[in-house]
């Protein structure tokens, strides 16, 4: 709680995007409506499973929530990606590839995860025409979460959005914190 808490201000722009606030004292307006039991992907930070959360209906209001926050993670990338060096440095969290190499793997994910979703898109990792389409197709789904069909080891809409937006805001930030000589980037 405390670590989300001191990461909360790096959360305000993407929520501002998506037409969203986020309180000030954020720790304090957490209410933790789930434990799930960890493993090895949220031994590396990543939300592992939806919980029971996932399964419930989605309404077309939540979906529309959602999908405007996904999308809004996105734009930030987008912007981070935009303004850094192409050579990152090396810093708090490692030293490993540079910031087309970080794009390339968002980007690739961002299709792994829409199959999770239930969608089927042709992969086209390096086509600028692909992605946009793969980004409408998912605030598609989002917006519309009935007509999701994930079948039985898919991801639910809930699941997709926090895993989705979680891969996307970790790889921004570590773009930012890699971007200034001092390996701490803005906050």
């Amino acid at each position: 709680m405390a670590a989300l808490a001191a990461d909360g201000p790096r959360y305000f722009p993407v929520a501002a995007a998506a037409g969203a606030s986020l309180p000030a004292g954020l720790a304090g307006d957490v209410e933790v409506v789930e434990r799930l039991p960890g493993s090895t992907t949220t031994d590396v930070g990543a939300p592992g499973t939806g919980g029971a959360a996932a399964a419930r209906p989605l309404s077309l209001e939540a979906g529309r929530r959602l999908a405007s926050l996904v999308s809004a993670a996105w734009g930030f990338f987008d912007q981070v990606a935009g303004h850094a060096p192409l050579e990152l440095c090396t810093g708090p969290r490692g030293g490993g590839r540079d910031r087309d190499q970080i794009v390339e793997h968002v980007l690739a994910l961002d299709f792994v995860y829409a199959r999770e979703l239930g969608l089927t898109l042709p992969s086209r990792a390096s086509d600028p025409t692909g992605f946009a389409e793969l980004r409408a197709a998912v605030v598609r789904a989002l917006g519309t979460p009935a007509s999701v069909i994930t079948g039985p080891r898919g991801w639910p809409p809930q699941y997709y959005a926090r895993r989705a937006a979680w891969h996307v805001l970790d790889h921004a930030w570590e773009v930012q914190d890699r971007s200034e000589p001092s390996g701490g980037g803005p906050r």
